[in-house]
């Protein structure tokens, strides 16, 4: 397994002599499969070109919802689906065949990426279904409001309201785990501190696949990686700041999750591309964990894109992801038989 160089990781505080935080870089996979190579090669080639070069305004927004509803043409097999109506947006949960309604036995929040813009519950449906199988569990996925119909506080109070919903429906705070990608990783941690906020008790644990957790860019913009990374520009995300975190044109820092009162907050997980931009919020947001003492990993793949896992569930190293994902939801929501289900991956 290959490391990742001592010169790429931030300094991390240990506790016993033992970190907090763990660094590995992929799986036991002779480096990436061709499948991931494919992908990174189209979206350098086709994805990056097109996202660098689409404004970033209403009009376009509204254009980038026809992405979820072209994603709804996709026959939805080997699951079961509850859609579930809340004040202003939707959600569904999803089910394996043969698993039960009942949400007290542990359930997981799935909060989707799309850059507080684009994407829905056609788009994420793929990784989301592929979670519900490997862990057994109902999985909430969650239809927020995005730009430009509210802002990202009103986004993360969408998330709120959904987690309030599963526990007035059954399930218990020690039994849920919040996951995310991208702008839901953002989500992830921002709705927990939220709820803490609001004195709603936490989630038994937290994961984050390549999450933006910095919504200030100074440092991405000087970071190496922006110019490496084959998916996300650092300009779209100075302006998603802009249209849904700046007030009277300042943004507040306390907006970020990765400035908020991080200690009390439960295990969390995290994953990264080696290259990407927003590795480095990954990276800042482990180190700040760790210091506030809550167990962490992060995990940096090499020869992969932004939020691999959520774009194609199905690449080698998607599947060693969410089969890992699989497991810390089983430590965290059944402790007694969390032990890996899975101990190949």
């Amino acid at each position: 397994m290959k490391s990742v160089p001592n010169d790429r990781k931030p300094s991390v505080q240990q506790r016993n002599g033992t970190p907090t935080v763990q660094y590995r870089s992929g799986a036991r996979l002779a480096g990436p499969s061709i499948e991931s190579q494919v992908l990174y090669q189209a979206c350098r080639w086709f994805l990056r070109p097109v996202v660098r070069m689409a404004p970033i305004n209403e009009s376009a927004i509204r254009r980038a919802a026809l992405l979820d509803l072209a994603a709804g043409m996709r026959p939805a097999s080997g699951i079961r689906r509850q859609k579930v109506r809340l004040p202003g947006f939707d959600a569904e949960i999803v089910r394996a065949p043969g698993v039960s309604p009942e949400l007290s036995d542990g359930v997981v929040l799935y909060l989707h990426g799309g850059g507080f813009l684009c994407c829905g519950l056609n788009t994420h449906r793929p990784v989301v279904a592929t979670i519900a199988k490997l862990t057994g569990l109902p999985v909430m996925h969650v239809g927020y409001r995005q730009l430009p119909d509210t802002n990202i506080s009103g986004s993360v109070d969408d998330c709120l309201t959904a987690y309030k919903w599963l526990l007035e429906n059954g399930a218990q705070a020690g039994g849920t785990v919040f996951a995310g990608d991208s702008a839901g990783g953002f989500l992830v941690f921002a709705t927990a501190l939220k709820a803490r906020e609001e004195g709603v008790d936490l989630p038994a644990g937290l994961v984050g696949l390549s999450p933006l957790l910095d919504l200030d860019c100074a440092d991405k913009l000087v970071h190496a990686n922006a110019a490496r990374d084959v998916f996300a520009p650092v300009e779209a995300l100075v302006t998603i700041g802009k249209l849904g975190g700046e007030v009277d044109g300042v943004l507040d820092p306390a907006l970020s999750p990765v400035n908020g009162a991080l200690e009390g907050l439960p295990p969390s997980l995290l994953f990264a591309a080696e290259g990407e931009v927003l590795r480095s919020d990954s990276e800042l947001m482990a180190h700040r964990l760790s210091g506030a003492g809550v167990p962490t990993t992060l995990q940096i793949w090499d020869g992969q894109v932004h939020a691999f896992p959520a774009l194609w569930p199905g690449l080698p190293e998607s599947r060693v992801v969410l089969r890992r994902i699989a497991r810390f939801v089983a430590t965290r929501v059944r402790p007694d038989d969390g032990v890996a289900r899975d101990k190949t991956a």
